[in-house]
């Protein structure tokens, strides 16, 4: 593993990182937040996974998670959202190909040699953080933001011993029904609707749910609103009875301003969950 950078913040460190991963097949860079008491021993992490066109750096510069990760203790993750390189397969469109890895397994052409994020941030990328830094393999949680808050919301489901907690910011929640989803889904997954099921936040709401916490903003005036479907999780929260708090921010929109308007509640949010009740 590489270190590319590593900067004092918040009295801990903000690296970023790059390794090879078989996963992908290409060298893939993350963003990794270790506060003070890392140097102590092993600490809570929470996975940040981001949205279309970002980078493992958007979030890290802009999200402003560092203070609020800091004053609890937590650690934070920042992976990229695709595999890249000159070997990789592309497309002009921004909602596809590089930037736009959905946090799934393609079995496509051309897609499917390198797009396996979804091995990459549930296998590959865990057994790498926890073999070399020190965090707590026993405490996780996992946060997103569009495209990200749709990874956090999937994996948290397939994955609930995993995660305490899972919150979302502005998540795409019915992809099967939005044309952000149905696209990069006939793209890297092909026809067959019933590979798409196990990547739709609100199927997976119905089927299986989540035992712990659950916290989603979304702005009132998200330019995006009409793509991300909220509604349609909210309708299967309802019939499954699930325990959530799902918020309509009046006046936010998609941008970073949104996330870091809400990333301090976010944060408690998890510590609350990762500590059993810390405030």
């Amino acid at each position: 593993m590489e270190t590319i950078s590593e900067n004092r913040c918040f009295d801990g460190t903000q690296g970023v990182y790059r390794h090879a991963s078989e996963a992908t097949g290409t060298d893939m860079t993350f963003g990794l937040f270790l506060p003070a008491e890392a140097e102590d021993g092993p600490v809570p992490v929470l996975w940040y996974l981001s949205g279309l066109t970002c980078t493992h750096a958007n979030a890290m510069e802009k999200a402003g998670a560092q203070q609020w990760a800091a004053e609890q203790g937590i650690a934070l993750v920042f992976p990229d959202t695709s595999p890249r390189g000159a070997g990789v397969p592309d497309d002009p469109a921004y909602d596809l190909g590089q930037g736009a890895g959905f946090y799934l397994n393609a079995v496509q052409d051309p897609w499917a040699e390198h797009f396996q994020m979804w091995s990459y941030i549930t296998e590959e990328l865990p057994q790498a953080l926890f073999h070399r830094f020190a965090l707590d393999e026993e405490r996780q949680a996992i946060t997103g933001h569009s495209m990200g808050g749709h990874g956090a919301l999937t994996i948290a489901m397939h994955h609930p011993d995993r995660f305490a907690s899972v919150s979302a910011f502005a998540p795409i929640c019915n992809p099967m029904e939005s044309d952000w989803g149905q696209k990069q889904f006939t793209a890297y997954l092909g026809t067959n609707t019933a590979l798409w099921e196990a990547h739709d936040a609100s199927v997976l709401m119905r089927e299986r749910g989540f035992a712990g916490p659950i916290l989603i903003d979304t702005g009132t005036a998200d330019q995006f609103g009409d793509l991300l479907r909220t509604e349609a999780l909210a309708e299967a929260m309802a019939a499954r009875r699930q325990h959530a708090t799902l918020r309509l921010q009046p006046g936010y929109d998609h941008s970073y301003w949104f996330v870091s308007s809400f990333m301090e509640d976010h944060v408690t949010f998890h510590a609350e969950a990762l500590y059993g009740v810390r405030t």
